[in-house]
């Protein structure tokens, strides 16, 4: 059985035409940037563990929006393969603030980005100006739904 499989959810936040990314490499160790979420864990809706993921790496409330994309990544090396949803989300809560500390230790900075800057960055997925700053298509999703016997 493959073991290496990882769902994680990540949040496109957008404010004053600027898009919110993380980087989740220890201190300076890479300029790769993302957008704020993480692994999914059980019992919890795709919602409900990427409000909880954008907390505990930026302090910040959000509410959870229409889906965007689906994104997959793998290291071929190695027994390694993720699949990140990403979905739309707006603050409700808070500031970023160059003092808060990721609750996981994952995240050590963050930063807004225009358009415009994007093209300076390293960042993944390939599409995330896309789905930043680009027409959003339309999605479907279902909630998490107990299974019925």
């Amino acid at each position: 059985m493959y073991s290496g499989l990882r769902l994680a959810v990540r949040a496109v936040i957008v404010e004053a035409g600027r898009l919110l990314l993380v980087n989740a490499y220890p201190g300076a160790q890479s300029d790769l940037w993302c957008a704020p979420g993480g692994g999914v864990e059980p019992h919890a809706s795709l919602p409900e563990n990427l409000a909880r993921e954008v907390y505990e790496e930026t302090g910040l409330a959000v509410r959870i929006g229409a889906p965007l994309a689906v994104s997959e990544f793998h290291d071929p090396g190695r027994d390694f393969h993720q699949v990140e949803l990403f979905f739309a989300a707006r603050i409700t809560g808070g500031a970023p603030s160059a003092t808060w500390a990721d609750t996981e230790g994952v995240v050590n900075r963050f930063r807004w980005a225009a358009k415009a800057d994007m093209a300076a960055l390293r960042f993944k997925p390939d599409i995330l100006p896309e789905l930043a700053f680009g027409t959003p298509a339309p999605a479907l999703y279902d909630p998490l739904e107990p299974i019925v016997p």
